[in-house]
């Protein structure tokens, strides 16, 4: 079974990559990977797309502003997540592959690491510079960054094309959010028992993708599980993540700096071609 396409969400540009090389007779094979997909999975793309929801709830998008603010509040925090997301292989099957993620975050200060068997990845933001290494490579790259979390998370995007994982969490309460706008539906689907906490589930459409987030009840909306479908792929691969949250630990500042071992080799960082 060859891997053809994977899913990788905007929240999630840790990413995973895959290659096709499976062979078939050219007068049994459509012409293309993608069409041997279609046959199997009916195309919801676009403004086809049967939606969910038939309006925007506007207490859907409060709630998630409301968490955004909440999160960007906290002083410090520690998250780990444990997910899955789908690889389609080239007759669209679609794989799962799981992978977990460290958080620990400070103002300023970023710590991510990512790891499962396909990719490994450690990111530090200490309000000065920006790294991201590969563990299993030995290779890392470290670039001047901006001195507050949401400038480092704007400038590292434009200049070199990378989102963290799970930063979009952050940005709903950005008052300049063209997302909110860009919203086809917003609903709010009840209450969820998650490891036995309260939460509200709410599923959203956006032109490219559904998604879900479950959200804590209460004064403290933390966020504990996200669902996010493409359905620019018409085998619709998915991602999901439960999160485990730590409100306002002790941090030290070291945590967020890069010391790289004896064998670490450091490489240029490629910056974002614009189309």
């Amino acid at each position: 079974m060859t891997l053809y396409r994977s899913l990788i969400p905007a929240i999630l540009a840790v990413g995973l990559t895959a290659a096709c090389s499976k062979t078939q007779e050219a007068d049994k094979a459509p012409e293309t990977p993608a069409q041997a997909a279609q046959a199997a999975y009916p195309d919801w793309t676009g403004s086809e797309a049967p939606a969910p929801q038939s309006t925007v709830d506007p207490g859907a998008v409060q709630a998630i502003q409301a968490m955004s603010t909440y999160l960007a509040g906290l002083k410090t925090f520690k998250l780990s997540t444990v997910g899955s997301m789908d690889v389609v292989t080239a007759d669209g099957q679609r794989i799962q592959v799981d992978g977990t993620t460290q958080y620990e975050a400070k103002k300023p200060g970023i710590r991510i690491h990512y790891d499962s068997d396909i990719k490994k990845r450690d990111f530090y933001y200490d309000g000065k510079n920006f790294t991201t290494y590969s563990p299993a490579l030995g290779f890392y790259s470290t670039v001047p960054a901006p001195p507050t979390n949401k400038e480092f998370l704007d400038a590292v995007y434009d200049h070199y094309g990378i989102r963290l994982p799970l930063e979009d969490l952050f940005r709903w309460n950005d008052s300049r959010a063209e997302r909110i706008s860009g919203l086809r539906a917003a609903g709010n689907l009840g209450t969820v028992t998650l490891d036995g906490v309260k939460t509200t589930h709410y599923a959203f459409r956006e032109p490219d993708v559904d998604w879900e987030v479950w959200i804590d009840q209460g004064d403290k909306p933390l966020p504990r599980k996200m669902s996010i479908v493409d359905r620019t792929d018409p085998a619709r691969p998915a991602f999901t993540t439960r999160l485990s949250w730590t409100v306002n630990p002790s941090l030290p500042d070291s945590d967020f700096t890069f010391k790289p071992g004896p064998d670490a080799k450091k490489i240029p960082m490629a910056e974002y071609q614009k189309e």
